[in-house]
């Protein structure tokens, strides 16, 4: 199976947020499963400069987008046995940041047609594209647009992952043809008109073979109209090719028993290294070097999503426990000025870093003892992932991939692995902050069970490449895995086989013998080898009673009635001739009944 996968950003190369991090794995465990995989990304200033003397230029052609004929480079590097693409164009990807240009709709309509029309100078011709949000979901309807008129792209198939619906590439309908170079009609009939809007991700949905959210309660939280931001009639009404599948973390890279950027390291077996990154976090920061409090930590955006607004409104009652807070993140400016002037009120035993920095980031996940995510909605959320694996204990509002990830603490009897609350209200948040803080205080044996069993989850990608696959076959018609075809061994020629001997083996196979590695074993009853059924057709059908010499050609010239016994009364009554055939062997054409059997 040939995948390509299309997105606007990817970890090593480029990144601002998660979908950076599924880009950055999710193709490496696609190819680890045996698929044929290659990623495009637009080359962004700073892949040039980080990895430019990687890159191999490949060739170039130019793009026709509305009335522009724009130039396209195309340049690659192959990394874990996939192959990375990069479309290149100065005027659009040259620049310091990724996203929060005025002419985005523009930037990212030459990256979803430049992905389409460089296909031919590609390693090989894909059976599906996997798209990522908005700046891709252009990809399926240009496939649509150019498949009227060139049949090559009609096998092409797509799915469409979308990891925040809140971002949909909204434009004025007017814009269509001058800025994106497609007919009215993709407006008049609705496929991209939303709300009196082109909404780009709407046209993806609808144009796609296959949607996939980044998790299973995603999935289902797509129909309703407090997550899906208005797309809600639009899910439900493509429904029947929605799947949610949960995203995977790179299980190597964040080890705590072997990651270089953190102060020491540690495992389940030995937890001592946790301390010392505890205290390495606390002189990082400004903390008080204390041990036995526990340390609290949100790593995130700050914005509205993301539950900031609990957190504001029980911050004081927070800080009376006996713990502290260390916050990393940027994003909206109220949130930022709420959280340094909360900083000043309680030196020693709050800290906030407005920025986002990979290295402190590390050192939070190792040091602090709690991680704190009260999102309103969580598509699929990553930190909690990464944060059990080093031993931070999650808690969480149940939403998106958060309540698929975490299990709530359970004393009763010991199990969990974080602590949860569902309704988005404070007050709930605050009591399972209470909870986990004094579970860690007053009880450190059964904190350590807990903190042991959130570090032994498996958020790997190998299963989740396995759901991703199956996705792709279900679009593209193919069986994946790939059954192997067995070995054929050629019988000797110049010993003749029986009948007999032939449907021996086939009798006294197995049902798993006889079913295939990918099928469900079929019962004995219900198999008939059709080699043996023709073997004994054309022996003259062996098993019956042996005639007398005279009927015997009579008996070989009568076709074989299909669905009736020989012998049976209604196969008697259309056996004329093998009725008179009878009578005339017994000399008595005569009689009936009992003397004609004989």
């Amino acid at each position: 199976m040939k995948i390509l996968y299309a997105t606007s950003e990817a970890v090593p190369f480029c990144k601002t947020g998660g979908l950076a991090d599924v880009a950055g794995s999710l193709p490496a465990a696609l190819a680890a499963e045996g698929a044929e995989v290659a990623v495009v990304v637009p080359l962004y200033r700073r892949v040039r400069e980080r990895f430019g003397d990687q890159l191999t230029f490949l060739c170039y052609d130019y793009v026709n987008l509305a009335w522009r004929h724009v130039y396209c480079g195309l340049f690659a590097l192959e990394k874990d046995g996939v192959i990375w693409y990069f479309l290149d164009n100065e005027q659009y990807f040259d620049r310091p940041d990724l996203y929060g240009y005025m002419d985005d709709g523009e930037r990212f309509g030459f990256f979803s047609r430049a992905i389409v029309r460089m296909l031919d100078h590609m390693k090989f011709w894909p059976d599906v594209i996997n798209c990522n949000d908005w700046q891709t979901a252009l990809v399926p309807v240009y496939l649509k647009d150019d498949g009227v008129r060139e049949e090559r792209f009609r096998s092409v198939r797509t799915t469409l992952t979308v990891h925040n619906i809140e971002y949909q590439g909204r434009y004025n309908p007017y814009v269509l043809g001058d800025l994106f170079g497609l007919d009215a009609g993709w407006v008049e009939d609705g496929t991209l008109l939303m709300d009196g809007d082109l909404n780009l991700l709407k046209g993806a949905v609808l144009c796609a073979d296959a949607v996939n959210a980044v998790s299973p309660t995603y999935a289902n939280e797509l129909k309703m109209a407090y997550f899906a931001h208005r797309m809600e009639s639009v899910m439900r009404q493509c429904e029947y090719k929605l799947f949610g599948v949960l995203n995977g973390i790179d299980m190597d890279r964040y080890d705590p028993a072997k990651d270089p950027s953190i102060a020491a390291a540690f495992s389940t077996e030995d937890m001592s290294g946790k301390d010392a990154d505890k205290a390495h976090l606390q002189r990082l920061v400004g903390l008080r070097e204390e041990p036995h409090v526990p340390v609290v930590a949100i790593v995130s955006r700050l914005v509205s999503h993301k539950g900031l607004d609990l957190i504001c409104e029980v911050l004081h009652d927070m800080m009376k426990l006996p713990m502290q807070l260390v916050v990393l993140g940027k994003g909206d400016k109220k949130y930022e000025e709420f959280f340094h002037w909360a900083a000043q009120q309680y030196p020693g035993r709050m800290a906030v870093r407005l920025d986002y920095n990979e290295e402190l980031s590390m050192a939070i996940y190792a040091g602090a003892d709690l991680f704190l995510m009260p999102s309103k909605s969580e598509p699929c959320g990553l930190s909690q992932m990464i944060a059990m694996r080093y031993g931070t204990v999650p808690i969480v509002r149940e939403t998106g991939g958060l309540k698929d990830t975490v299990h709530p603490y359970e004393a009763w009897r010991d199990a969990g692995n974080g602590f949860t609350f569902a309704n988005y209200a404070s007050n709930d948040m605050l009591h399972v902050i209470r909870e986990a803080v004094y579970l860690y205080k007053d009880f450190p044996d059964a904190f350590g069970r807990l903190r042991k069993r959130a570090m032994e989850c498996d958020f790997s990608w190998a299963r989740s490449a396995g759901e991703y696959l199956r996705i792709y076959a279900g679009v593209t018609g193919q069986v994946w895995p790939a059954p192997e075809a067995a070995p054929v061994e050629a019988s000797p020629a110049a010993e003749p086989v029986s009948v007999e001997e032939a449907a021996a083996p086939a009798e006294e196979a197995s049902a798993e013998e006889k079913a295939g590695p990918f099928e469900e074993p079929v019962p004995a009853a219900e198999t008939v080898p059709e080699t043996v059924a023709a073997e004994k057709a054309s022996a003259g059908r062996s098993v019956e009673k042996a005639a007398p010499a005279g009927e015997t050609a009579d008996v070989k010239a009568e076709p074989k009635k299909r669905g009736r016994k020989p012998g049976t009364k209604n196969g008697a009554k259309k056996e004329p001739a093998r009725k008179a055939a009878e009578k005339k062997a017994a000399g008595e054409t005569k009689k009936k009944g009992t003397a004609a059997k004989k």
